[in-house]
């Protein structure tokens, strides 16, 4: 077997410029993984050479990229907000568009005591984050499946984050008493789109990528079950695609939300609708 040297495994990129919107990024983290050395490591030593056991290693996870597997499954992490989450095949892998929603339920709130809902969390990675910002908040999470529910509570314990607590159920179902503010990342993919035979997604559950009603039946169940569960003047806050504000918006406002807005991600789409509830079925209380 050639030495393969740092610079000529960074080299390889092109392989995955096909399959991968971040050929280089996907190379430089497997090497990272291969090496157990930082990314900055691999610029300051290019001219290093892997070890007969590190190149068979970098080969292996190369492969199996190609093959279309996740990074984040390859590795067994994904990096969201400050937090290194652990992934699985259970949940949904954690994106960047994502953090638009904790920008955004960071801002609506005030820095103090308050109650907050996070539906279908999935490795977590939305009340994690939030519960890292705000140690004065009690965020509640849940999650329908057991593996994520698992997951999101390892993921807990790893950042000694005591005020998230994790229940199993579908949706609002496991809440109890009223919340300042409930937010979700839940399926809103079309089940016939096209894409969902493409790339990273065919290795995740499409339980949490795909609803009915063209991709709006989980988030008009929630937006619906919520204001019972929602303090007067609570938040709602949802992810959704890019396409899909308007619809969202619309929604919200025919049961009842105001202040309805949608918020766009770092590439200028709408990925963010929230309102604010009036009161009636939600109750302004102290639990």
């Amino acid at each position: 077997m050639t030495e393969l040297s740092v610079a000529a495994a960074l080299n390889r990129t092109a392989e995955l410029a096909a399959i991968s919107d971040s050929p280089r990024l996907d190379i430089e983290l497997l090497l990272c993984e291969v090496l157990d050395k930082p990314r900055s490591w691999l610029f300051t030593w290019p001219d290093k050479t892997l070890s007969a056991e590190q190149q068979a290693r970098f080969e292996q996870l190369l492969t199996r990229r190609l093959q279309g597997e996740p990074v984040a499954h390859l590795l067994g992490y994904r990096d969201f907000w400050t937090l290194r989450l652990k992934v699985s095949p259970d949940t949904l892998i954690p994106r960047p568009d994502t953090e638009t929603l904790v920008e955004q339920a960071l801002a609506l709130l005030p820095d103090g005591p308050a109650r907050v809902a996070d539906l279908g969390t999935g490795t977590g990675a939305i009340a994690l984050a939030l519960a890292s910002e705000r140690p004065q908040w009690q965020l509640t999470a849940t999650d329908l499946h057991p593996g994520a529910v698992m997951l999101a509570r390892e993921n807990a314990q790893a950042h000694q984050l005591s005020n998230v607590e994790i229940l199993q159920g579908s949706w609002c179902a496991p809440l109890s008493g009223h919340f300042d503010m409930i937010v979700s990342n839940p399926p809103y993919i079309d089940p016939e789109d096209p894409h969902l035979s493409q790339g990273d997604v065919r290795f995740e559950p499409l339980s949490a990528l795909t609803a009915e009603d063209k991709g709006m039946a989980d988030i008009r169940s929630i937006a619906e079950q919520a204001k019972a569960h929602l303090k007067s003047g609570g938040w709602l806050l949802f992810e959704h695609g890019y396409d899909q504000g308007e619809t969202v918006r619309d929604l919200l406002r025919q049961l009842g939300y105001a202040q309805v807005r949608t918020q766009r991600d770092l590439g200028d789409n709408d990925r963010v609708t929230l309102g604010c509830w009036p009161g009636a079925e939600g109750e302004n209380d102290a639990q």
